[in-house]
């Protein structure tokens, strides 16, 4: 009797493989603000943390007529859709007297990590309206404290007490599809399923735009987004 040999192949494809990319700028039309310088002597720390002059970051025009910092998310269109909550800490840094980053996104229930990098005191501010209200005192240079928001909110806003300059915003979603520009204006939304969304951008002080656009599987999307003072 001959023996039969049997070999399985099994494939696994990754949802990725399938999934759309979109990306983008968010472009500046017209004259671009003058930047306001941030007086910082009312910390001697803060203001030796810096040989060069700082500037807010509430409006960055970049040097190719783009906005920085301008928060692109999906809006709607993901509407039954129930997403895994990624385990890796956002990390808002307290550094040189400055947030970093400016405006920065976070799932439901994913761990934010506040760090203070700084010799001096701080405090963390943060303001949401659909979670609690929390004001936590960093005095120790190295001090780390961790909270999560258990609702989405567009946006979060937070700010330090003892330095009335610094401030920041978060996008806090059910997902994980959004982005925030950069030094070019450029975004990027990858591993989007296709399907049919409404895009929104927010700016802390140009507002929220709105587009819809349609992505096929495994397709590269563009959407352009201009704002004016």
């Amino acid at each position: 009797m001959k023996g039969i040999i049997c070999f399985a192949l099994v494939f696994t494809f990754s949802t990725s493989v399938f999934a759309a990319a979109l990306s983008g700028t968010v472009h500046f039309s017209g004259t671009a603000p003058a930047p306001q310088r941030v007086d910082m002597n009312a910390d001697p720390t803060c203001a030796s943390a810096h040989t060069e002059p700082v500037y807010a970051d509430d409006v960055v025009v970049n040097s190719n007529n783009t906005l920085k910092n301008v928060f692109v998310y999906v809006k709607t269109g993901l509407e039954g859709k129930t997403f895994e909550t990624p385990p890796n800490l956002v990390v808002l840094d307290q550094k040189g007297c400055k947030y970093e980053p400016h405006v920065f996104g976070i799932q439901v229930n994913q761990p934010l990590e506040i760090r203070n990098s700084d010799p001096t005191l701080h405090n963390v501010h943060g303001m949401p309206k659909e979670t609690k209200e929390f004001n936590l005192g960093m005095p120790i240079q190295g001090m780390k404290l961790t909270r999560k928001f258990d609702k989405p909110e567009i946006m979060v806003k937070f700010k330090c007490d003892v330095h009335p300059w610094m401030n920041t915003y978060a996008g806090v979603l059910p997902h994980s599809y959004y982005s925030v520009t950069t030094a070019e204006g450029k975004y990027e939304i990858k591993d989007l399923p296709a399907g049919n969304y409404v895009i929104e951008t927010w700016h802390e002080k140009y507002g929220t735009q709105t587009q819809e656009v349609s992505v096929e599987e495994a397709g590269e999307q563009t959407l352009d987004f201009t704002y004016a003072p």
